[in-house]
């Protein structure tokens, strides 16, 4: 059946978001050995991701972060000032999460220095808010799009996190007739519910549908769940999975126009 809406996801499918967070932990890891010289900024990204990880996952949050589909990187930049009562214990969280990661990443190298600790939390969100990146291809094959098919975006997240991503990359927003964040829904993907609640948006039914993005287990099991067509993005040549079976795989988005209009 022919394609009348495309469904995006937003977080390393049109946006980049892995280096924009490995360009902001570069760049606060070199701050941090303007001070300390001993410090060799990998080790201490390595250090500091560790310990972000094992802290997330310690907080009551937790399971509200996996629901709604947060990870620990976007808790290092993000101030969830949203109405929930889960991202509201979060914005109370995130302060002392900043601090306690990257002071047990100094601490690691023997320095003891809360106060830097809570000061290189802070850069790392100014560098965060500084280095948004977009593939190459992104504007060019929207551009392609739009013209025959309804876009929308669909994005796991919180909705002040998603919505400051694209506040801070304002040309991908005209293009989608509507943005879909889990964190204003209830419950992220891969959950049955919102992807009939996107089908409520749309031009045409699942059929006359197709799901784009970079994850398997949320993008494309997902999709699936509503029997919607779905393409798999797999810049990183990575390894099939047992569980989950994408209608289609490419490498690259310039590869989806020309795969849309086969179908």
């Amino acid at each position: 059946m022919t394609i009348k809406t495309v469904i995006f996801d937003l977080d390393d499918t049109l946006l980049w978001d892995k280096k924009s967070i490995a360009d902001a932990f570069a760049k606060t890891c070199q701050y941090a050995a303007g001070k300390y010289p001993q410090i060799e900024p990998a080790t201490l990204e390595q250090y500091v991701r560790e310990a972000a990880r094992a802290l997330y996952e310690s907080y009551e949050t937790y399971d509200y972060t996996v629901q709604i589909g947060i990870n620990p990187f976007e808790g290092l930049w993000g101030h969830f000032d949203d109405p929930t009562d889960g991202f509201q214990q979060m914005k109370a969280i995130v302060p002392q999460y900043r601090r306690d990661a990257w002071t047990q990443g100094l601490a690691k190298y023997g320095i003891d220095d809360a106060t830097f600790g809570a000061e290189l939390g802070e850069q790392f969100i100014a560098f965060r808010i500084e280095s948004p990146c977009v593939y190459d291809e992104t504007y060019a094959v929207l551009d392609e799009l739009k013209a025959q098919y309804q876009l929308i975006l669909l994005t796991n997240g919180a909705p002040s996190l998603q919505n400051k991503k694209l506040e801070i990359t304002p040309e991908l927003v005209p293009y989608f007739d509507q943005i879909i964040i889990s964190g204003d829904f209830g419950i992220g993907k891969p959950d049955k519910s919102i992807f009939e609640h996107v089908l409520t948006f749309t031009k045409g039914n699942a059929d006359e549908c197709i799901m784009v993005g970079d994850n398997l287990m949320t993008d494309i099991l997902g999709s699936s769940r509503v029997n919607m067509r779905n393409v798999w993005i797999n810049r990183e040549e990575k390894a099939p999975s047992d569980v989950v079976t994408p209608s289609y795989e490419i490498d690259t988005l310039t590869k989806l126009k020309p795969l849309i209009e086969t179908l």
